[in-house]
């Protein structure tokens, strides 16, 4: 079966880390409830490849700062649209979403929807 994802990646200073993970794991499970198959994730391990740009390059992050990169699955664009307006009026995602606990700075996040182009 093919999905449609949501696809992110932004930086979070390092102090914040333990914090933004907390908060991940009750986003994960708001997303989950509003229609998402799945919700990942990441934090930056091996982020320099020669010949090739980088997402702490790109995100122009700092020294003190992680890459975080994730996805979130649904069963189409549609399940995707509805899942994303719901998750934006539920009020517990503004309490959990407090800029200053976890560092988190929307302006410097890349965000998208794909549909799916070679699935093995």
């Amino acid at each position: 079966m093919t999905h449609y994802i949501d696809g992110f990646t932004l930086p979070i200073p390092r102090t914040h880390l333990d914090a933004y993970q907390k908060v991940a794991k009750d986003v994960a499970r708001i997303w989950k409830e509003h229609g998402a198959l799945d919700y990942r994730e990441y934090v930056g391990d091996d982020m320099q490849t020669e010949g090739t740009g980088s997402f702490t390059g790109m995100l122009t992050a700092k020294d003190n700062e992680v890459i975080i990169f994730g996805w979130v699955a649904f069963a189409s664009r549609e399940a995707r649209d509805l899942a994303n307006e719901r998750v934006a009026s539920d009020p517990r995602m503004t309490t959990l979403i407090d800029a200053e606990q976890i560092g988190f700075d929307a302006q410097r996040m890349a965000y998208g929807g794909f549909r799916p182009l070679l699935v093995d």
